[in-house]
């Protein structure tokens, strides 16, 4: 959990090239987790070539490794008949990550998903962007399968993962509130079913999440 949420950090920006991060015992109180959690999370980035340590100094966050999170270089993030082929991508793989996870999820998973649902809503109630908050949702779900390849995976496709967010003008989400609101309640019909470990309710759930994005964008194309 903690190195996941380190890599999002990095991943989004909000920790920069450059930036140190907090002192081990920082990171203690702030995941009130164990020293060696943490040692063993910054192990892993650093691993990755995410971090490293200067003796003396500190940790410190290093430029992604080149094509680490560029996504697939064949699309075409300003076409929505692109947008689409990773729709149909993505359900292929995140059916089955949902049916995973309701197997295998641990209890901090299952808050994990649910910690970025009720982040989404706070952010929807606010009327802010929701696009990294929908991702981490979706990212939270590929980390309770307990298999990294799914994170991995969803990391490849990069930011067309959320299309709206790959649609918006700068930092602007145009996206209604009552877009918003059906884009919520099919995350909830996921998340339950993950909490309730009900395997089929969760594949159904997400099958039809992404099969009613990928219609949401066809109607894009026809209106547009």
């Amino acid at each position: 959990m903690v190195a996941r949420r380190l890599r999002d950090a990095i991943a989004s920006g909000a920790l920069k090239p450059g930036d140190r991060l907090p002192t081990e015992g920082g990171l203690t109180q702030e995941y009130e987790v164990s020293r060696t959690v943490i040692r063993e999370a910054i192990a892993s980035l650093r691993a990755d070539g995410l971090v490293e340590a200067r003796h003396g100094v500190g940790v410190f966050v290093l430029t992604p490794p080149a094509g680490a999170y560029d996504g697939f270089k064949s699309a075409d993030p300003n076409k929505i008949s692109s947008l689409l082929e990773m729709l149909e991508l993505r359900a292929a793989i995140e059916i089955e990550a949902a049916g995973l996870a309701a197997i295998r999820r641990s209890p901090a998973q299952e808050e994990a998903i649910l910690e970025a649902y009720d982040e989404i809503e706070r952010l929807k109630q606010d009327q802010k962007p929701t696009v990294e908050a929908d991702r981490a949702f979706h990212l939270a779900i590929a980390d309770s399968t307990s298999n990294p390849r799914f994170r991995e995976f969803l990391q490849l496709v990069g930011k067309q993962i959320i299309p709206r967010g790959v649609l918006a003008e700068g930092d602007t989400e145009r996206s209604s509130q009552e877009y918003l609101q059906q884009i919520q309640a099919e995350h909830l019909r996921i998340a339950r079913a993950i909490s309730d470990q009900d395997e089929a309710a969760a594949r159904e759930a997400m099958r039809l999440h992404l099969k009613g994005s990928q219609q949401r964008y066809r109607n894009f194309i026809k209106r547009g």
